[in-house]
């Protein structure tokens, strides 16, 4: 079996727009992602938003905030283990990212 990470991108002015109510129907949909899931996932976790950021570059410039100048933001992922890219897409579809989406990138093995 090989591992991906379900990258998760979306647009912060929305979740920072967002209400209560969309906060928690979020949550449950990653709770209810993270059950039906359960027997592929191996780690996840959600991001503080890129304000928070810290980047250094090959220089070694250290510089407040997210590098990548983008719309959407990369807010979270998950680690997941399955048999091909077909069967880690069929479980990153289901990831809730209302104001995005995800990007799957399998995890590089050194032999």
């Amino acid at each position: 079996m090989a591992q991906y990470v379900v990258l998760i991108y979306e647009d912060e002015t929305a979740w920072a727009n967002a209400g209560t109510e969309e906060y928690e129907r979020a949550l449950l949909g990653h709770q209810e992602f993270m059950k039906n899931n359960a027997a592929a996932l191996r780690g996840g976790n959600a991001l503080e938003p890129t304000s928070t950021a810290t980047s250094v570059r090959n220089d070694s410039v250290v510089t407040d905030g997210a590098f990548a100048e983008t719309k959407e933001a990369l807010g979270g992922f998950y680690l997941i283990e399955a048999a091909d890219l077909d069967e880690a897409l069929a479980v990153a579809k289901q990831v809730p990212a209302p104001y995005g989406g995800v990007e799957v990138r399998p995890v590089r093995t050194f032999d």
